[in-house]
């Protein structure tokens, strides 16, 4: 039996605001647990992941969805300049497990900077959801899941085309979303409420 991803989802009040570095270290993590759970269940389902370069692709696109989401949501909480700050500072620590999860699993590589381009990644993917609608907070819209399911698609072998869509857009995703969603919402909720959504291109270079 396949354990849930445990998250902390109950937050005690602060005088003060939470940093961003308090929120981006505690989203990062559960983004990231999330989306490593989601590999596992892949590989329980006998999807054939092969190598590390096609796992860390997989779990690039599932992470660049989920930060997307979480920037939905800081939409709907926070002013304009603070969102900024959060999702700036998440983007920067999610690039930070990237690069540390890809040196420690295959060694470092001095012609490359795997901090900055998933970080350009991200800001890519985050430019290709923002064309998308999220009707509720505690949905994607199907166009959205349906991008989401062919950039998987797009890196399967050939084998595993057929059904890897249904499992994203229908297994995944909503567990991911909704655990995500919990944790965020936990950390935003003493956050001052704020109005609109602006520029996809919002994440640091590097």
């Amino acid at each position: 039996m396949v354990k849930p991803v445990r998250v902390r989802t109950i937050w005690f009040k602060k005088d003060d605001e939470r940093s961003a570095e308090e929120i981006a270290t505690v989203v990062a993590a559960t983004i990231w647990r999330v989306a490593d759970k989601a590999m596992d269940n892949l590989g329980r389902e006998d999807y054939d992941i092969i190598t590390p370069a096609r796992g860390f692709k997989l779990i690039a696109e599932f992470v660049g969805f989920l930060a997307h989401y979480c920037d939905r949501m800081a939409y709907a909480s926070l002013s304009p300049e603070r969102r900024i700050a959060v999702m700036q500072t998440v983007a920067n620590r999610l690039g930070e497990v990237m690069e540390e999860n890809i040196i420690t699993t295959v060694g470092p590589d001095a012609s490359r900077n795997y901090k900055a381009e998933f970080i350009d990644f991200l800001n890519r993917r985050f430019a290709d959801y923002a064309e998308f609608e999220f009707p509720d907070d505690d949905k994607a819209s199907f166009p959205a899941l349906r991008f989401l399911g062919l950039q998987i698609r797009d890196e399967m072998g050939d084998n595993d085309k057929t059904w890897i869509m249904d499992q994203i857009m229908d297994i995944e995703m909503p567990e991911m979303m909704g655990t995500v969603r919990k944790s965020f919402k936990g950390l935003l909720s003493d956050a001052p409420v704020k109005r609109g959504f602006g520029s996809p291109d919002m994440l640091p270079p590097e």
